[in-house]
């Protein structure tokens, strides 16, 4: 008989609080819809009163699966719960559920506030209260808890006793410093369920400061709370807060939380887990990290040979969880480290079936080895590994001939006499025996110069004939840049990362004395792997 584990997801407010991020009520509404369909049971859209887009957002939502909730703070000192107008607003929002932040650190109380310490608690008591009579179910945020119960645990259990016993739904226990260590959280939990307030009211929120935002939700929920919060990759308030994208499948994977708790997340939900992750990175338009647990791009990536092979008998030899129970996949990255073992399976990967002592293997692998010691990695540009082996084995269809390109810099003063830059360029190209010319400046749509790069890509995706469709949902999302040699003799290396409309992410490389060559090097390569994809071998659009 399992016990019901509650998600509280507030990527939507604690989440927008993340040095650099702004959410727009659009983005906020794709998000929300994302986070329902995962599963969680609570999503706290924000702080309704406090700006704009979070009223607008409440306005918008409409109905949900999760239990909408509206974040605010306790009434102030000197007026009733009934006349505050800042409490007043967040109960405006409409929510079935709303979250006051109450203070439990008693030098929080003195020294922020500065009221006295009784007062704190009858305003805490007085606002659920208000909350509760108002038909809403009420969530108590005891902010600065651990730190207030270190310092002086009688009172910051007198705060909790205030919104309990006034009806809260919810009493979360806030290390808000994110400075609280996993067996000190685990430890105080414990006291405060002694000290009268039932685990199934507790929740926990944690801050990653020491990077033990994750470890230190599991240690409260082994002392006793049911609900726990946090965010979407891990956003947050300085250094973000328990990430729900590696707690969600460590709890409906892992034992003992798997057998023990329900957490309202399916397995058909979880296998959208990492597409959930990147959406949220292109919202914020972000790289996603790479060695995120689970969902990152290299959490299923055997480099060394003796991995792969092990990996081609039994993935549970390196591998804790299958891949696509989280919507991954396994890589074999190529490198000058691989065997033929590697090499097959990756070769397979792409479906490119080589039978085993295929003399293409060792010509691949040579290739490959002889190409990185003049700068190229195909560690993580894998795309280009396969257009290398794949031209190794005749498989490399003939999309079209790049005849020739040309970029242009030019500098000059503009009618307010500033100096600004315009990039132009020109990419011929034939396909089926038809010369095409096209040309692009680098100005983006505020009139911003985007370099010479942004221009060749714009000129290159500008008309590929037949192909144009295939390639029009094509975006280059970062790009890369290292110098691998000193001095005169330097080398530049280029690795450019794009996406299309399905998804896909795939990376490219590039090497040359020059950027501009090196750049387009790989976006060649990134436009060849996309038409092979969605065109075939044959090369039919």
């Amino acid at each position: 008989m399992t016990e019901k584990l509650y998600l509280y997801d507030t990527t939507l407010r604690d989440g927008q609080q993340t040095q650099g991020v702004q959410f727009s009520t659009a983005e906020k509404l794709r998000i929300a819809a994302a986070l329902d369909g995962l599963g969680v049971d609570y999503i706290e859209g924000g702080w309704p009163g406090a700006n704009p887009t979070d009223s607008a957002f409440f306005d918008e939502v409409g109905a949900t699966r999760a239990v909408m909730t509206a974040f605010g703070m306790t009434k102030r000192a000197g007026r009733s719960a009934e006349n505050d107008d800042v409490l007043a607003a967040v109960l405006n929002a409409g929510t079935q559920a709303v979250c006051l932040v109450g203070k439990t650190h008693d030098y929080h109380v003195t020294a922020a506030l500065g009221i006295e310490l009784p007062e704190n608690v009858e305003n805490i008591r007085a606002s659920v209260a208000h909350i509760v009579a108002q038909g809403r179910e009420a969530l108590f945020d005891a902010e600065h808890f651990f730190d207030g119960w270190k310092a002086n645990a009688p009172y910051a259990l007198e705060c909790l006793r205030a919104a309990f016993e006034a009806g809260a739904r919810w009493i979360v226990l806030c290390d808000t410093n994110g400075g609280t260590l996993p067996h000190e959280v685990y430890g105080i939990v414990k006291q405060v369920i002694a000290g009268g307030i039932p685990g199934d009211r507790l929740g926990i929120h944690t801050h990653n400061d020491t990077e033990n935002a994750v470890a230190a939700t599991l240690a409260a929920v082994d002392a006793g709370v049911r609900q726990v919060q946090g965010t979407l990759n891990g956003l947050g308030e300085r250094c973000g807060n328990a990430n729900l994208t590696s707690l969600i499948p460590t709890l409906l994977l892992k034992e003992p939380y798997a057998s023990a708790y329900d957490i309202g997340v399916s397995r058909a939900a979880l296998e959208g887990l990492t597409q959930t992750s990147r959406m949220l990175d292109e919202v914020l338009n972000r790289v996603p990290m790479r060695q995120a647990p689970y969902v990152g791009s290299s959490a299923f990536a055997h480099k060394a040979g003796l991995h792969a092979s092990a990996i081609l008998k039994d993935p549970s030899t390196y591998e804790h969880i299958e891949p696509s129970a989280v919507g991954n996949r396994r890589v074999i990255p190529m490198s000058n480290q691989a065997g033929q073992s590697n090499l097959r399976r990756r070769l397979a990967e792409a479906g490119l079936e080589v039978e085993k002592g295929d003399p293409a293997l060792a010509r691949i692998l040579e290739a490959i080895k002889a190409r990185e010691a003049e700068g190229y990695t195909y560690d993580t540009a894998q795309a280009s590994f396969e257009l290398l082996a794949r031209e190794e084995l005749g498989r490399l269809p003939d999309f079209f001939e790049v005849k020739r390109y040309r970029v242009t810099i030019e500098r000059r003063k503009n009618k307010y006499d500033r100096m600004v830059s315009l990039s132009e360029a020109v990419v011929v190209v034939r396909i089926d025996g038809e010369k095409k010319l096209s040309v692009s400046d680098s100005l983006d749509n505020e009139g911003h110069d985007r370099g010479p790069v942004n221009a060749l890509a714009k000129a290159l995706a500008k008309d590929l004939g037949p192909y144009q469709a295939v390639i029009d949902d094509m975006r280059l999302v970062d790009f890369k840049v290292r110098i691998t040699q000193g001095g005169t003799e330097a080398v530049t290396r280029v690795i450019i990362d794009s996406q299309d409309g399905a998804g896909r992410r795939w990376q490219t490389v590039g090497v040359s004395a020059n950027i501009v060559d090196a750049s387009f090097e790989a976006l060649l390569d990134a436009v060849r792997w996309k038409l092979i994809r969605d065109c075939g071998e044959a090369g039919k659009a």
